[in-house]
């Protein structure tokens, strides 16, 4: 049960660390901004995904937040992470940064396979 826990802290704060922190801390950076410009998004949908990014870090991070709402929280990720990679592939084609995010989808399974095993949780059907 302990090594389950580390896995599920470990990779849930690394995806508060990149999603959280690091997007409330570089959002509004001319770099960033011109990333979300290249890939052809207005600069308000840049607002509004920074919000919602950090929203969710702090909903997976807080044993307090029900469980649904934790559930909507890594759906939101997954999402956000496959239109990431969706984006990148579309305008800059094939490269290896473009499976970056990907990389993200599979900290974020394992985060959500140990959230469930730690809290018996039954998937939903």
């Amino acid at each position: 049960m302990k090594l389950n826990k580390v896995i599920f802290w470990v990779t849930t704060g690394i995806i508060f660390l990149f999603e959280g922190v690091m997007t409330a801390l570089t959002s509004q950076s001319e770099m960033a901004k011109e990333g979300v410009r290249h890939l052809g998004y207005p600069d308000y949908f840049a607002t509004m995904l920074a919000c919602f990014k950090v929203a969710g870090a702090l909903v997976l991070i807080i044993p307090q937040i029900p469980n649904r709402i934790k559930e909507w929280a890594y759906a939101g990720f997954a999402i956000d992470f496959i239109s990431a990679f969706i984006s990148t592939w579309v305008v800059d084609g094939l490269k290896p940064l473009t499976f970056f995010p990907m990389v993200f989808v599979g900290i974020l399974v394992v985060s959500y396979v140990y959230y469930h095993k730690i809290y018996n949780l039954k998937p939903s059907s």
